[in-house]
Order: C-alpha cells, then structure tokens, then sequence
C-alpha cells in the first residue's frame, strides 16, 4: 500500500512538473507566434483593395492555419482536447483571387483571426498560470531561508511577494507560509489550469454547428460516390457479362446448332464443333466465377476477412506476408469494402511500385478495423484524381473510412486503412 501511494505521488509530481513546463513552452512561443500571424493578417488583409494583398492574403491565412492546426495537434496530446477544423476545401488550380477571396469567405478563417488576439491574451496567460503556480513558490522558499535581506536591500527596505511585504525573518517566513500554499495549490491546479488553457482554445476555434455543417458535406460527398460506385460497378458487371460470358454462350448454342445438322453428315466435324463448344463452356463458367469473385468472394462470405486476404496474397505474383488479428467478424459491407480496398492496394504496389516484397498486417484497434500495406519498391505513391488510391479513399469513405500513404522517394511505400466498426 504504501509503494502504491508513493507511486500515486510520483506520478502526480511528473504530472505536476510536466504541465508547468509544458505551459511554459505554450506561452514563450505561442505568444510571439500569434501576435506575428495576426499582425500580418491583418497588414494582408488591409492591402487586398490595392491588390497586393490578393496575392500575399493566401500565403499569410496558410500559415496562421498551420499555426492553429499545430495548437490542435498539441490541445490533443497534451490536453486530450479534440479541436477538429472545418476549412472549406479549395480548389487545387485556384488562381490567387479565388484563394484570397475563398479563404475570407470561410467562417473557419475569422475563427482563427478572432483566436490570435484570444490567445496571446487570456491563451498566454493561462498557459503561464501553471508555471507560475510551480516555479514562483521556489522564490518564496528562497526569501524565507534568509535571501529576504539581498531582495529587501536591492528594492529599498521592503521585497513584496505576492501580497505579503517582507522586512524582516518573521515576515520572511510569512513569504514562505504563502509559498507553501501556492505549492499546495499548484499540486492540486496545475494540470487542471493547462487544461483550461485548451478548452479556451477549443471554445474559440472550434464550432459545433460548423462541424456538423462539415460532417454533412462530407456524407453528401460520401453518398455521391457511393452511388456513382455502385452505378460503375454495375455497369461493369453488365459489360463483362455482355463480351465475356454471354458472347461465349451464344456461340456455344450456335455451335450447338451446327454440331446438331452435322451429326449426320460429317462427325468428324461435329466431334471437332463438340470440342470447342466445351472449352467455351469451360471459359464461359471461369470468367462467371471471376465475375462473381469480383462481386463478392465466396471464401470472404465463407471464411471471413483475414482468410479473404491470404487468399489474395497467395495469387500475387510478389511475395507478400500477411498478419491477422482479428478477433471476429464485422459486417459483410465492411468486410467487402475492406477487401477491395486492400485488393486495389495491393493491384497498385504491384503494377507500379516495383517493389520485391509486401507486407499486409490486418487487425483491430478499439472498434476501428485497421489495415496496413507496406512494401519496399521505390515509393512517390499519391492521393490523386485518377489515382486507385482516389478510389479506395472514396469506397472508405462510404463507410466514414480513412486512408493514409506514406510513401517518400525511394520507398518504402505504407498505406493504412481505417473502418470503424464492430466485430462480432
């Protein structure tokens, strides 16, 4: 019991010290950083009438996004605040006069503006507080241990700490009775001050009704893919019926025919027309079940997903080593959109990473099925239009999916794959 509390004390020490310096780092740089972005976004917005800032303004909204997207990045790791941002998408070719004025447009960008002067103001000081609370009951404890006669000389008779005037050793002491209680407050009101100081930021940048706003677009852009996946597919099935299997079915019965009138006149002819109407009938039954493979595997509605992928990775012509771990079995939609996902994944490592090896680790993290493809070719793998890895991020999306490439030049190439979900 008593290592149990020992422990406890520790931890809340670290705890304690970690907020404080973490505060403190928040407050030197944030400061600086925000009073730099909103000095010149307001110099760049000002010159826009003139037409330098049309060109300027992109720029300078850019960086103070980057700025409150890498104070989101730290609210969650340090504060365990999600601050997700809603920026309105841009197009890629926009010319300067579309990018000023569609990023003056979106309320997001006057929510950054608005936090600048926020958060070099309550922001600094909130994130100062718990550095204080630590580090100003050190100069308490100082004074009380008899330095009160260098800080009374050099201030002329009487030091000030914090409310208490010190003048002589009892006085000195009070310093310290005062330091002790900040100590003790800090101890208990660090970590919770630095939380504070995310919650500001979160109250100021983010927006409920904008995120809903952004969760609507992104299931009305989700729902329009789905659809026009599912038209495509099947378009696809229909074509691939139409060229392969029914045109060979119709000269199979046309063989048929021909074979039926020759029977008596020439079997040597009929017996050659009966051998090639069964080869058709062998490769009108092959590409049905290459169709209906493509649809919906049978060892994926059979076995499930993991047993789906081995399979997949057996009929690659690149060695490629698979990890499973997962515990049950999602939905059929989810496993059958994962299974095309990484299929595409892995039809694109193939053509055109050039890579001698893969690697596909599947398994589940909380409700979110996650997959992972990496291999070792020579990387450059993009997110583009046009792209299969575009595709495979749409089909996720359908189901709130993400998609993530890291792929630097030279390789190596690693896609992850994230379904929420629950296995059964």
């Amino acid at each position: 019991m008593t290592n149990d509390k020992k422990s406890g004390a520790s931890s809340r020490a670290r705890g304690m010290g970690l907020a404080a310096l973490r505060g403190l780092a928040l407050a030197l740089i944030s400061l600086p950083g925000a009073v730099l972005c909103f000095t010149l976004s307001l110099v760049s917005v000002a010159l826009v009438p003139i037409g330098v800032g049309i060109v300027t303004t992109p720029y300078v909204l850019t960086g103070v996004r980057t700025f409150a997207n890498w104070r989101r990045v730290l609210a969650a790791e340090w504060g365990g605040v999600r601050i997700p941002p809603a920026y309105r998408p841009l197009p890629k070719d926009a010319n300067p006069w579309t990018r000023t004025f569609g990023m003056l447009s979106d309320p997001a960008t006057w929510r950054d503006l608005l936090w600048l002067p926020v958060d070099m103001t309550a922001g600094f000081l909130t994130a100062l507080l718990p550095a204080v609370l630590l580090f100003y009951p050190l100069e308490g404890f100082a004074i009380a241990a008899g330095l009160w006669r260098v800080f009374a000389d050099s201030a002329g008779g009487t030091y000030w700490y914090g409310f208490v005037p010190v003048t002589d050793q009892t006085s000195a002491l009070g310093a310290g009775a005062l330091a002790l209680a900040l100590l003790f407050l800090a101890h208990f009101y660090t970590p919770r001050l630095l939380q504070t100081h995310f919650r500001l930021t979160r109250a100021v940048l983010g927006s409920d009704q904008d995120e809903l706003a952004e969760r609507v677009r992104v299931l009305t852009e989700t729902r329009r893919d789905a659809v026009d996946t599912s038209a495509a597919e099947l378009r696809r099935i229909e074509r691939d019926l139409h060229d392969g299997a029914q045109a060979r079915l119709v000269a199979m019965g046309m063989d048929l025919g021909t074979i039926e009138m020759l029977l008596d006149k020439d079997p040597e002819q009929a017996r050659r027309l009966l051998a090639q109407a069964r080869k058709s009938s062998v490769d009108a039954l092959a590409e049905l079940r290459d169709l209906v493979r493509g649809i919906h595997p049978p060892v994926l509605a059979e076995r499930g997903l993991g047993d789906a992928v081995r399979a997949l990775a057996l009929r690659l012509p690149i060695t490629t080593e698979v990890n499973v771990e997962l515990p049950g079995r999602a939905e059929a939609p989810v496993e059958s959109a994962a299974y095309f996902a990484i299929s595409e994944v892995l039809t694109n490592a193939v053509k055109h990473s050039g890579a001698d090896r893969i690697w596909v680790d599947l398994h589940r993290r909380g409700d979110v099925l996650r997959a992972t493809v990496t291999d070792n070719g020579q990387g450059g793998a993009v997110i583009g239009a046009g792209s299969g890895l575009a595709g495979v991020e749409r089909r996720l999306g359908t189901f709130d999916g993400v998609l993530a490439v890291s792929s630097p030049a030279g390789g190596p190439t690693m896609v992850t794959m994230e379904i929420p979900c629950a296995l059964s």
